[in-house]
């Protein structure tokens, strides 16, 4: 992938072009577009995936109740219940649509939070147990990852591979030097998203080994994907954190990620 060339400032994300960032960086295998909401779907595989996002829902009730009965309709047809993905932040108002769906039946899930860090000017260097393929997900990677972080969903690792597969990314491993078997510890991925003129940089797929946590090994893998990230011409981060997830939330904020935004599930019981 060529290099770009560096902006001298990181302007803000916000809006449609933050939420656009998002599902860029998880990409789903399929994506109609339905009176501007974002239907997509795989396999079941992944709620980030199979979601419905307002990308540009209508403002007139009476329009917006139609839109939700046609998605609703369309999804019952597959033998599907919509999931929505309902996001607070600057330049999203997805209030609307989220008092729609309560009077629908559905409830909301636990937020979760966006968070977001500048790369310009950053210096940090990879961690030197790393190794950074930029592309394709690799096969070794694809397996430990999965070893890391399996899923239950039919058909799940072969899904991932597909998801990961629609959007160029660097990929990081962290193995143990001092373990005959070299086994890799821990993984990141970095998706590099496109976005006018900049590169926005989307991490997910951050996993540890449970046996080996407490060692740091997170935040080496945030560290050594930010790095290339950079030189890749990303100018920005983002990631997804859930509320829970208090350990997580500490290690971003202290690797200089801050709030954005957040979103939440909306499902019918």
């Amino acid at each position: 992938m060529p290099k770009r060339s560096r902006p001298t400032s990181s302007p803000a994300l916000a809006g449609t072009a933050l939420l656009e960032a998002l599902l860029g960086g998880w990409r789903a295998l399929t994506r109609l577009e339905v009176d501007g909401f974002a239907v997509q779907r795989s396999r079941g595989v992944t709620r980030r995936a199979n979601s419905v996002v307002p990308i540009d829902p209508p403002t007139d009730p009476d329009s917006l109740d139609a839109a939700l009965t046609r998605i609703e309709g369309l999804l019952a047809a597959a033998g599907e219940s919509p999931t929505f993905r309902l996001f607070s932040a600057d330049g999203l108002d997805h209030e609307p649509v989220r008092a729609a769906l309560e009077q629908r039946g559905h409830a909301a899930g636990p937020r979760v939070h966006i968070l977001l860090r500048p790369l310009v000017d950053l210096r940090a260097a990879p961690d030197p147990r790393a190794a950074i393929t930029v592309g394709s997900p690799p096969e070794d990677w694809l397996e430990a990852s999965w070893r890391l972080a399996p899923r239950s969903e039919d058909g799940a690792r072969e899904t991932l591979r597909e998801i990961m597969a629609g959007t160029p990314a660097i990929y990081l491993a962290l193995t143990d030097p001092a373990s005959e078997s070299r086994e890799t510890v821990a993984v990141g991925r970095a998706a590099l998203v496109p976005h006018r003129r900049r590169t926005i940089a989307v991490l997910d797929q951050i996993a540890v080994d449970p046996g080996r946590r407490r060692e740091g090994l997170g935040r080496a893998v945030v560290r050594s994907l930010l790095s290339p990230a950079a030189i890749q011409g990303a100018d920005l981060a983002l990631l997804e954190v859930e509320t829970g997830s208090t350990a997580a939330r500490a290690l971003y904020r202290g690797e200089g990620f801050t709030p954005s935004g957040e979103y939440r599930y909306l499902t019918r019981p």
